[in-house]
């Protein structure tokens, strides 16, 4: 004798997916990821000149719009994070880094720690990617494979390539806040650096169209 099913029995609900993300504005996203970065640039053009003194400290332009960058980089975190349900790993990580390394600047009263938080952001993610490679495995498809579906092979070029990236841009980082003025990194670092990081993952990215799977290309 077999238990006829309860008609107020509840079906079983399928697991989250990224289609579950709420969607917002474009813009808005874009403000909310890029504002923060691009206050930090003109609070520093406004502040570079300046000297404050706090609790009997001085403290120049650059750490005033360091220390104003970190809370205002949590803040538009939170929003994104209460408007559309999720944050993605890379910007928690990169989170957590800038905390760490921003209340390092203000609480020693040294901007080196802030500049040396781009070289040990880039240096994370090609040292991870890197050592996801040399176990054979690509952990950006852990990061990317529910935004993007990819063959492995894919990945694995993909991941080579990003690892390379972020490597040049770590060493890149050290040799432009040690050999340049401050007014040149912050140009580059807010600028130059992001673009160059873009155009690397795009130009990569459509070579490697030939492993991106579309919904026909999975099994059912």
């Amino acid at each position: 004798m077999t238990d006829e099913p309860r008609p107020d029995r509840a079906p079983a609900r399928s697991p989250p997916r990224i289609d579950d993300e709420r969607r917002i504005n474009p813009v808005l996203r874009q403000v909310l990821e890029l504002g923060p970065p691009l206050a930090f640039f003109v609070a520093y053009l406004w502040l570079r000149e300046e000297t404050f003194t706090i609790g009997g400290t001085d403290y120049d332009g650059f750490i005033i719009a360091a220390a104003g960058f970190v809370p205002l980089l949590l803040l538009t975190m939170g929003i994104l994070w209460k408007l559309t349900g999720r944050l993605s790993r890379l910007q928690a990580v990169t989170g957590v880094l800038v905390v760490v390394f921003g209340g390092l600047t203000v609480w020693f009263n040294d901007e080196t720690f802030f500049k040396m938080k781009t070289t040990i952001v880039y240096g994370l993610f090609a040292g991870v990617l890197g050592l996801g490679l040399l176990r054979g495995q690509s952990w950006l498809a852990w990061v990317l494979g529910e935004f993007m579906p990819m063959a492995q092979e894919g990945w694995m070029k993909l991941t080579r390539r990003l690892t390379l990236g972020f490597g040049v841009l770590a060493v890149a980082n050290e040799i432009v806040w040690r050999t340049m003025s401050t007014d040149a990194w912050v140009k580059i670092e807010t600028f130059v650096f992001p673009l160059v990081l873009f155009l690397w993952l795009w130009v990569s990215i459509i070579s490697l169209q030939k492993y991106v799977e579309t919904d026909d290309d999975r099994p059912a």
